[in-house]
């Protein structure tokens, strides 16, 4: 495994666990009373509009970004270096500032209506708010630096994709083989995320923010 595959890998952790994707995700299937509907409208949003923008940016950006060296391009390392420190300083301030209630009650309120919309309104809401968001960009560089080609690239951005949303595809799949049992387990991994889904997902950024960095100055330096 390169050190390409390991940041395509902690991207995908990252957006996994992210904790407003997956909060909104847990708040789709338990607020509304046909939790199926809502998931599954819910992940089509936020697949949909995620695998668009790897298949747009496999013909636009393609393997661009891959080196015929063991070391990256300049302009791959320097876009590291800045993603790297964005990303710590994002960490920073996520510890400085601790969970606002009053958020988590408006996303509450805002899931609740959702849960109960028409289907094209939720999938606009999975579409917002099921997406890797600024980590797709990071996914984006490392699948071009893999130099992959044009299938290649689109099944990579496919896979990930799916990891990206597996937390709500496992969920969607456990309602429907055993609707009963799961509503209870989704209640305890509300609660689980609300603790702790936010320091998980930092430790995560911490490592991917590292990785860049360290890559992008042995890039700059070599």
């Amino acid at each position: 495994m390169t050190y390409v595959d390991i940041q395509l890998a902690l991207v995908g952790l990252v957006a996994m666990l992210e904790p407003a994707t997956l909060g909104s995700s847990v708040l789709a299937l338990v607020l509304g009373d046909r939790p199926r509907r809502t998931g599954f409208w819910f992940y089509v949003g936020g697949l949909g509009v995620t695998l668009a923008v790897g298949v747009l940016a496999a013909f636009v950006l393609g393997n661009t970004a891959a080196s015929r060296t063991s070391t990256p391009k300049t302009w791959v390392s320097v876009f590291g270096l800045i993603a790297g420190l964005l990303l710590l300083a994002y960490v920073v301030r996520a510890v400085r500032r601790p969970v606002d209630p009053e958020v988590t009650a408006r996303n509450i309120e805002r899931m609740s209506k959702v849960a109960s919309a028409p289907a094209v309104t939720i999938v606009g809401a999975g579409a917002v708010l099921a997406n890797a968001g600024v980590f797709m960009v990071i996914a984006l560089k490392a699948v071009s630096q893999l130099n992959p080609t044009l299938v290649q690239y689109i099944l990579d951005w496919v896979l990930f994709s799916v990891v990206s949303l597996l937390p709500l595809g496992l969920a969607l799949v456990m309602l429907i083989i055993a609707p009963e049992r799961t509503m209870p387990v989704l209640a305890v991994a509300r609660g689980w995320i609300e603790r702790n889904a936010r320091t998980v997902a930092l430790v995560i950024v911490v490592a991917l923010a590292a990785s860049l960095l360290r890559d992008a100055i042995s890039g700059l330096t070599s």
